[in-house]
């Protein structure tokens, strides 16, 4: 018998253990990167490290020992969860970019963040540009582009459009918690399952607010990434606006990402969009 090739049976294992994961979640936490999922990671992460009396202070670095990441990276993904093998009080939340797969996120309930698509396109082009410099061409090439544009978000928000149909699901704009943070964390709360305590929810939406956050990015970095952090256009917590779009995208661009989202996002998609306040022709 010919052996597999190491790669293979790596791969198997590793999908092996991202499904016996997933089955043990409590809920996914999924998004279209850019969409202000590192902000909510950190609130609920503060709210989660009150309610279970956490003796540390959470920080951008071991917030990912209480909401980490759906993968198996020892210092962000899985296997840094702290609160394995203890009963009952925090969730098990894990976070994810990936697109929808049926049977790698099985039937759990999802929490799925969405935000502006023209908000998320320009924040998508200074990650690429000064965040993880892979990414050279203008911002109207970028907005083209097949693998980082319009077109790879519309594919990733019509899969997970599909994904949620027939599961548990909570949609949280991007918008709607700017707008008033502590309901819709409360709401993100009360879907998990939670008896929400008004004290830590206060303080962990405090703690939350983007000038606190922007000065600790600064301060600390993002465990795994390198880049400029005197640099503000290659901050993960950038602008920390809604709608802040209009500063660099003209008519033109905003027309032609509208027209690409238009064209490419399905009717169920359109309808996850609408959520964030673009309203998109059915």
């Amino acid at each position: 018998m010919i052996p597999l090739p190491l790669r293979i049976v790596r791969r198997a294992r590793r999908r092996i253990s991202l499904t016996v994961h997933a089955a043990r979640a409590d809920s996914f936490l999924v998004s279209y990167p850019k969409s202000g999922r590192t902000w909510f990671r950190y609130v609920l992460s503060h709210y989660f490290a009150a309610v279970a009396k956490v003796d540390e202070a959470i920080n951008l670095h071991n917030m990912f020992s209480i909401v980490p990441n759906f993968d198996l990276d020892p210092v962000r993904g899985v296997p840094s969860y702290r609160f394995t093998g203890q009963p009952g009080g925090v969730p098990k939340v894990w976070v994810s970019h990936l697109e929808y797969r049926a049977s790698l996120f099985l039937n759990r309930p999802v929490i799925m963040m969405v935000r502006d698509p023209r908000d998320v396109i320009v924040s998508a082009y200074f990650h690429a540009t000064r965040h993880k410099h892979r990414y050279q061409g203008t911002l109207a090439e970028f907005i083209e582009d097949q693998t980082q544009g319009v077109p790879a978000m519309c594919h990733y928000l019509n899969g997970w459009a599909r994904g949620i149909i027939g599961r548990p699901h909570f949609i949280l704009s991007y918008e709607a918690l700017s707008a008033n943070t502590e309901a819709d964390t409360r709401s993100a709360l009360e879907f998990l399952g939670c008896s929400v305590d008004d004290v830590a929810l206060k303080n962990a939406v405090e703690a939350g607010k983007f000038e606190a956050m922007q000065d600790r990015e600064r301060a600390e970095g993002i465990p795994a990434h390198d880049y400029d952090r005197n640099d503000t256009e290659s901050l993960r917590m950038r602008r920390g606006q809604a709608g802040a779009y209009g500063e660099y995208l003209d008519a033109q661009l905003v027309d032609r990402v509208e027209a690409l989202c238009n064209a490419g996002l399905s009717v169920a998609a359109k309808k996850l969009i609408a959520a964030t306040g673009m309203l998109l022709p059915a």
